[in-house]
């Protein structure tokens, strides 16, 4: 499916394909924005966007406020942009078990089947551009799934966003709920508005997060699960893989992965307000970036864990894309 619109620069032109999984049945949504007229990318500006642990991707890196969401700034940029949907979330397969009542089966979708999702994705849009890198950003668990990926792989990473990092943590997950857990859990809007502003100043959150743009996100996100859109009141399924992977590391004093490991360019992004991943554990993550060619990290004020989201969005759309332009 292909769109025209209108940002920055460039007439920029949508695409939307489903691609396989690296497991039988499942099929993971792949939404696409580039220059239009383009038929040819650098790694350098050919970009991967993954999402966190509860809500898809597509309704948040590609979510239009005032006209225009981040997929589209950095596309409007000159940039070959795409945003994946794990499966389990949005537009791509669920899980069976999410079918059923939660408590009938163990945690879906943990990190390690996420890294096979992430890595299909990767090895679609190399082949598919005919090019042997390209850039990642990842968003909370999805911080943790593209700086995990590039531990390992590396050569196919020319530069790296760890957006709201996970990393160990001394209280519990804000999305834990109670144990044991079931495949999946559920989200009302009002959970999803709570978690977002906590932290932020009661006389604060309107000015941050305007209703207007809260609705629009509530709107879209709740609408990609068609069955959750039909209880009432209307709730987003969740898998818990995530959940439980956190219990068994990040809570427990064990990291699920090496940033000392990774090599490529990196940048490390959190608001200041970040509830979820506080900046603490940016600081941690930054400073085992040893290893890195290159590595820094920004703090946004007056911004949360949903800061693409906010009013201040733009500081964190244009540190992340000086980054992804500077030479060097």
């Amino acid at each position: 499916m292909h769109r025209d619109n209108h940002d920055g620069p460039h007439t920029v032109v949508t695409e939307e394909r489903h691609i396989p999984a690296k497991d039988a049945g499942i099929q993971l949504y792949l939404r696409n924005k580039r220059p239009a007229g383009v038929t040819a990318f650098g790694a350098e500006r050919t970009v991967l966007l993954v999402h966190g642990s509860s809500y898809p991707a597509h309704t948040a890196f590609d979510l239009p406020l005032d006209g225009m969401s981040w997929m589209d700034y950095m596309a409007g940029r000159g940039f070959d942009v795409h945003c994946l949907d794990l499966r389990g979330f949005g537009r791509s397969t669920r899980p069976p078990e999410m079918d059923r009542a939660a408590a009938a089966a163990e945690p879906v979708v943990d990190t390690s089947t996420a890294l096979r999702d992430v890595a299909a994705a990767v090895e679609h849009i190399l082949a598919s551009r005919s090019i042997d890198r390209l850039c990642l950003i990842g968003w909370s668990w999805g911080a943790t799934l593209v700086g995990a990926y590039t531990a390992e792989h590396g050569e196919r990473v020319a530069r790296l966003v760890l957006y709201a990092p996970q990393w160990l943590r001394d209280t519990p997950h804000p999305a834990g709920g109670c144990t044991p857990l079931g495949a999946y859990r559920t989200i009302t809007v009002g959970d999803a508005r709570q978690r977002w502003l906590s932290g932020v100043p009661e006389d604060r959150r309107d000015a941050l997060v305007p209703p207007a743009w809260f609705d629009a996100w509530a709107s879209a996100t709740f609408a990609s699960d068609a069955v959750g859109a039909t209880q009432e009141p209307p709730v987003i399924r969740a898998p818990n893989g995530n959940i439980a992977d956190s219990m068994t590391y990040w809570c427990s004093g064990r990291p699920l992965y090496d940033p000392g490991r990774i090599r490529s360019p990196t940048l490390v992004v959190v608001g200041a307000w970040d509830a979820d991943t506080p900046v603490a554990m940016a600081e941690q993550v930054f400073r085992k970036l040893g290893a890195a060619s290159r590595r820094r990290m920004v703090v946004i004020g007056d911004a949360t864990h949903t800061v693409l989201l906010e009013r201040n969005r733009m500081q964190l759309f244009r540190e992340t894309q000086l980054f992804l332009e500077e030479q060097g």
